[in-house]
């Protein structure tokens, strides 16, 4: 949505709004939650603001999400220091005026903004932001606002039949909280049906032009020109009453959208990582925007990335051969933590070293490529992390000194140097070759950094650029692409 209305000339920017009492997403498990996005200010946020920013084409900033644990947070900490003078705090008004205050900062230099509220309809954790949304629209006026209901339309394989009964539900209960949605996006396999339309038009008091299909597609960068086909853009705009300030042109995006649908070219690549599997099933949100990332480089080069998810487990306990990787045209270790299922990531990259394998390192995976050729190539066979082992005089990679006292506290949420930084890079090295044919390069914000020496006299690689907070390693003449 954020998409088309932008495409009519508005700027858009979109909220997220999480019901969990966690401050962000920073400490929760991927194999429950998902991937961290993590924002360009070092804002922890749930992956759905990922897919914001690659839609909206923004760099949306940590305080576009908002979630139950940081609203109280930031009340009782006024309470504390006497802001409220005296009064009882209380979810009324107090919370819900919190919530509404950080929807409308978010909301400053845009035209419209999406708010997105997590969860189920009928969630109590939803109560305090459901009240809120609907103060605002008495306060703004309900001509400047609008209520989508996203819901899905189950087909039962026993009965064949799309049931509307669901989406029914929500409006009911929707309605429990005097909001009535204005629009009703149905999800489902297929599809829907006019018979379907009047059903929920009739249980929803909403006009079935207002009932907009979004059936699955193969890929998410279909859904803009699948909503558009029923003209979603132009009726929301009506709804507000606001008029086009642009003709869209979708033409660019339609090319986007054949070229993910049928490239001329195909790669395989494997990502070896920890967080794979859950019981029996592959959970790949995990790494969810590394998985965009290829998507959005295959597009460019007219080419389908097919990824091949594999547990390193399966390498150490010898339930897949190293053998099988020689089948892919690069592999990827992304982002985890803590030694558990180390040594198989590592045998993968020793497998990609000695078998000129293309291969990329993000975070852990730049950790483990580390301690694999200090291992196997500098000869220091007992090397290691001190992420994984905190007291061997081995370590190859070190925690910053700044983590250390973070760390002996246990004080693991938001204690982490995130977000975006300017770095030096070395000359006459791939990564800068890459950045420049990008035009990723901002010469402005370079600055020169000290090298770190390590330890270890036996051992070096090939330093691009390293400092006590940033690290990129390029193994020369190692095949890339």
């Amino acid at each position: 949505m954020g998409k088309i209305l932008g495409e009519y000339g508005y700027r858009t920017t979109a909220v997220k709004i999480d019901p969990y009492i966690n401050y962000d997403a920073g400490t929760l498990r991927p194999t429950e939650h998902g991937e961290v996005w993590v924002t360009d200010d070092g804002g922890e946020i749930d992956q759905d603001l990922g897919n914001y920013e690659r839609f909206l084409g923004l760099d949306l900033p940590r305080h576009n999400n908002l979630t139950t644990g940081q609203i109280y947070h930031t009340v009782i900490e006024r309470e504390r220091r006497g802001e409220y003078l005296g009064q009882t705090v209380q979810p009324i008004p107090h919370i819900t005026d919190e919530i509404k205050r950080r929807i409308q900062e978010a909301g400053e230099g845009f035209d419209i903004v999406l708010i997105e509220i997590g969860g189920t309809v009928g969630d109590y954790e939803n109560e305090p932001f459901l009240f809120a949304v609907k103060g605002m629209e008495r306060e703004i006026g309900e001509e400047h606002f609008l209520f989508v209901l996203i819901t899905y339309l189950p087909v039962p394989s026993h009965v064949g039949e799309m049931k509307t009964k669901p989406t029914q539900q929500a409006t009911r209960m929707l309605s429990e909280h005097g909001i009535f949605p204005d629009f009703i996006v149905c999800r489902a396999e297929k599809d829907i049906d006019e018979v379907r339309k009047k059903k929920i038009q009739i249980g929803a008091n909403v006009p079935t032009d207002h009932i907009i299909s979004a059936p699955d597609m193969k890929t998410i960068y279909d859904i803009p020109l699948t909503l558009e086909s029923e003209n979603l853009g132009k009726k929301m705009l009506r709804k507000l009453g606001l008029n086009p300030r642009d003709n869209p042109d979708w033409a660019h995006w339609e090319q986007l959208v054949r070229r993910s649908r049928e490239p001329i070219n195909q790669i395989k690549v494997a990502m070896v990582g920890k967080y794979i599997e859950i019981g029996d099933f592959q959970l790949t949100d995990s790494y969810i925007s590394v998985n965009q990332s290829l998507v959005h480089a295959g597009v460019a080069w007219d080419t389908r990335v097919d990824i091949t998810w594999i547990d390193g487990n399966k390498f150490e306990k010898g339930e897949l051969s190293l053998d099988y990787l020689d089948e892919f045209s690069g592999i990827i270790v992304p982002g985890a933590f803590g030694g558990g299922g180390a040594e198989g990531v590592m045998m993968a990259i020793r497998h990609a070293r000695e078998n000129n394998i293309p291969f990329l390192g993000l975070c852990y995976g730049l950790q483990l490529a580390v301690v694999e050729f200090a291992r196997n190539v500098a000869g220091i066979e007992e090397a290691t992390s001190e992420e994984f082992e905190d007291d061997s005089e081995w370590k190859v990679v070190c925690i910053q000194e700044t983590q250390r006292e973070v760390l002996e506290e246990n004080r693991f949420g938001g204690s982490m140097r995130l977000g975006a930084y300017a770095a030096v890079l070395k000359k006459n090295t791939r990564v800068l070759e890459l950045y420049e044919q990008s035009g990723r390069l901002r010469e402005d914000e370079q600055r020169i950094h000290q090298l770190v020496e390590n330890s270890h006299e036996a051992f070096r690689v090939g330093q691009l650029m390293l400092d006590r907070d940033k690290v990129v390693l390029e193994r020369h003449r190692h095949r890339y692409e």
